[in-house]
């Protein structure tokens, strides 16, 4: 990704009890997700791409158009933020992935989603 292209993204995962049902190896995740533009040109947020493993290895690849249905153009200096959730079958596990951004000049280009925890409480001392 060159200068002209530069997002910054951040994540806030939580685990939702009242959703999950850990004896029916049911674990609910919530994350809130801000994409910060920090290069020189605005892009579109076109896709998404996740790869979600459990603590059994398991893994699930998620890819679709957009983001909570939307596919937002984030102008330069200015971020978006959303919030989403995941379900997996144990109380720990990870999810990464990228979005393919569409610039404003009409490079398509990957922004990488870094690696990030779903932990459910009391599992990691």
């Amino acid at each position: 990704m060159s200068q002209e292209y530069q997002f910054q993204i951040t994540v806030n995962t939580q685990y939702i009890e009242e959703q999950s049902e850990p004896e029916n190896e049911r674990f609910v995740f919530g994350y809130t997700i801000t994409i910060e533009n920090t290069g020189e040109l605005g892009a579109k947020l076109d896709s998404r791409h996740w790869v979600i493993t459990d603590a059994n290895g398991e893994v699930t690849e998620v890819q679709g158009q957009g983001v909570i249905g939307e596919q937002p153009f984030i102008e330069p200096g200015k971020s978006y933020q959303y919030s989403s959730g995941a379900v997996i079958s144990t109380p720990i596990g990870t999810m990464e992935g990228d979005y393919k951004m569409i610039g404003q000049n009409g490079t398509e280009f990957k922004a990488p989603i870094p690696v990030f925890s779903l932990t459910a409480p009391g599992v990691l001392h």
